[in-house]
C-alpha cells in the first residue's frame, strides 16, 4: 500500500531470500515445527502424546490463520499464546499438549537462532562469491603497476591487483568470523522459565536423564550441535551483540572497499558498472557518479551504527530475563542482516563489472615516478663516479623546482630534463629514462597476489562455490 510506510530495506535493497528469513511465514511455521519436534520428543520420552496428535500438528505446519491469531493476541496481550491457540483450532486433538511443559522463548528464542543461522549462511555464501569474484579482478590485474597512496598522497608503487588483495584480505577475515558464529551456534533448548528446567523435571518425575534427552532431540531435529550450556529464560543476548558485531565488521570491509572505488572513480582509473541508459545526475548529464559504491556506504553506516543496539541490550538484561529486549531485537537483528544482505547484493554486481583505464593509470604513474626513481638515478650516477652526498643535494634541488613548476604553475614535471642536463650525473636521457620502467618499482605485488589466493583465498571460498555463477539483481 501507498499509503503506510515500507522499509526501503524490504521494497529496495534486499533480497528475496533473505526478506523471507526473517518474514512472519517463516518465523511462525518454524514455531510450529518447534511444537512438533517438542511433543515428538515427549512423546518418544514416555509422555502420553499420541501419534496421531503429532500427524494432525504437522499436517499444519504452514496454514498459519494470521487474522485469528491477530485477534487472540489482541485480546490476550502475548503472541505466543495467541499462536498456541491458533495452532490448537487447526489440529484440535493436540490442542492441550502444544507448547507442554515449554515457555514463550522455548519458540521465540530457538527460532531467533535459527532465522540467524539462516541469515548467515546466505551470507557466507555471498561473501564468498564476492572474494571469487575480486580473485579473479586481482589476477586479471596483478601486474598492472599502478600509484599508491599512503594518507590520499602519492606513495610507492603497487598493483592493481594487488590493491584489491587489500580488500580481499579484509572480506576473507569477515569469512572466517562468520564461519565461526555459525560453527559455534547453539539452540536455546528447552530451559523453561528461568533456566532450571524445572517445569520438564515436573514432567519427567525428576528424571534428568530425560530432560537432558528432550533438548538433544530438538536440536539434532534442526541439525545443530547442541544447547546453550546454561541460561536463563532466553539464551544470552551476547549472541545478538557477536552476531551484529560480526555483520558491522563485514559492513566496514564493504565501506572500505566502497569508499576507495568512489576515491578511484575520481581520479578516473577505475568506475564501477555505469549502465547504457543510467543517469548520473538531474542537472550534469555527463555526470558519472558512484551511485552503487555510495549506497554500499550508506548501508554500511547503518549496519556499524545498529550493532550497537543488541550490545545495549546484552549489557541491561536483567538477572533471568527482562522484556526489553524484545521490541528492540525485533528490529535491530533482522535489519543488520537485511542491510548486509543488500551490501553484498551490491558488491557482487559492482565487482562483476569494474572498469579499468590502464592508460590513465600509466599516466599518473609517469608523473610520479621520477620522483621515485630519483634513489635508482642518484645510485646510478654514484656508479659512474658521482659523490653520493652531492649527488643527494642536487637531486633534491632539481625535485623542489620541479614540483613547484607543477604546483604553481601547473605544468608537466621537468624532473628528468633537469637531470639530463646536469653534467654531475654524467647520465644521458635514455640512461635516465631506462630507471623509468614502473615495472622495476612494483616488488613482488604479481607474487603475492599470486600466493594470497592461492593458499589463503581459494581454499577458504571453494566449500561455498557450487559452480554456478550467483544471480542478484540490484531492483533500484
Amino acid at each position: 500500500m501507498n499509503n503506510v510506510y515500507e522499509s526501503p530495506l524490504s521494497s529496495r535493497y534486499a533480497s528475496e531470500e533473505m526478506l523471507y528469513t526473517f518474514s512472519a511465514d517463516m518465523k511462525f511455521s518454524t514455531w510450529r515445527r518447534l511444537w512438533v519436534s517438542l511433543a515428538k520428543a515427549e512423546m518418544a520420552l514416555g509422555l502420553p502424546i499420541t501419534q496421531a496428535q503429532v500427524d494432525e500438528m504437522e499436517a499444519h505446519l504452514t496454514d498459519i490463520d494470521y487474522e485469528t491469531a491477530k485477534a487472540r493476541e489482541k485480546e490476550v496481550r502475548h503472541d505466543v499464546m495467541a499462536h498456541v491457540y491458533t495452532f490448537g483450532k487447526a489440529a484440535p486433538s493436540a490442542a492441550g499438549i502444544i507448547h507442554l511443559g515449554a515457555t514463550s522463548a522455548y519458540v521465540g528464542d530457538n527460532t531467533d537462532t535459527i532465522q540467524i543461522r539462516a541469515g548467515l549462511l546466505l551470507v557466507r555464501k555471498k561473501l564468498a562469491t564476492v572474494l571469487d569474484k575480486l580473485a579473479r579482478f586481482a589476477e586479471a590485474h596483478k601486474a598492472q603497476p599502478t600509484l599508491g597512496f599512503t594518507h590520499f598522497q602519492p606513495a610507492q608503487l603497487t598493483t592493481v591487483g594487488k590493491r584489491a588483495t587489500l580488500w580481499m584480505n579484509e572480506l576473507l577475515m569477515d569469512l572466517g568470523e562468520v564461519e565461526f558464529r555459525i560453527e559455534n551456534l547453539r539452540m536455546l533448548g528447552s530451559k523453561g522459565t528461568t533456566g532450571t528446567q524445572a517445569s520438564f523435571m515436573e514432567l519427567f518425575d525428576g528424571d534428568e536423564s530425560k530432560v537432558k534427552e528432550l533438548e538433544n532431540r530438538i536440536a539434532a531435529d534442526f541439525g545443530f550441535a547442541g544447547v546453550v550450556p546454561v541460561s536463563g529464560q532466553t539464551y544470552s543476548r551476547k549472541i545478538d551483540a557477536q552476531t551484529l558485531a560480526t555483520l558491522a565488521g563485514i559492513a566496514a570491509s564493504a565501506s572500505k572497499f566502497a569508499t576507495d572505488l568512489r576515491l578511484l572513480q575520481h581520479l578516473k582509473e577505475i568506475e564501477e558498472p555505469f549502465e547504457a541508459h543510467q543517469i548520473g545526475s538531474s542537472a550534469m548529464p555527463y555526470k558519472r557518479n558512484p551511485m552503487r559504491s555510495e549506497r554500499i556506504c550508506a548501508l554500511a553506516r547503518y549496519v556499524i551504527c545498529d550493532s550497537l543496539n543488541p550490545a545495549f541490550t546484552a549489557a541491561t538484561q536483567w538477572f533471568e530475563r527482562t522484556l526489553d529486549d524484545s521490541a528492540n531485537k525485533r528490529i535491530s537483528v533482522p535489519e543488520a542482516f537485511l542491510a548486509v544482505d543488500a551490501i553484498l547484493n551490491i558488491m557482487i554486481n559492482v565487482v562483476s563489472g569494474l572498469v579499468v583505464y590502464p592508460k590513465v593509470i600509466h599516466q599518473r604513474v609517469m608523473n610520479e615516478l621520477p620522483f621515485m626513481a630519483t634513489e635508482n638515478i642518484m645510485m646510478s650516477a654514484v656508479k659512474r663516479g658521482g659523490d653520493r652526498q652531492e649527488l643527494h643535494e642536487r637531486i633534491r634541488t632539481h625535485s623542489m623546482a620541479a614540483g613547484k613548476r607543477i604546483k604553481e604553475q601547473g605544468l608537466d614535471n621537468d624532473l628528468i630534463d633537469r637531470i639530463a642536463a646536469d653534467p654531475l650525473f654524467g647520465m644521458t636521457r635514455a640512461e635516465i629514462e631506462a630507471e623509468l620502467d614502473p615495472q622495476n618499482y612494483i616488488g613482488r605485488c604479481p607474487s603475492q597476489v599470486d600466493e594470497f589466493i592461492r593458499a589463503c583465498v581459494r581454499p577458504a571460498i571453494a566449500p561455498y562455490l557450487d559452480g554456478e555463477e550467483m544471480q542478484v539483481e540490484i531492483n533500484l
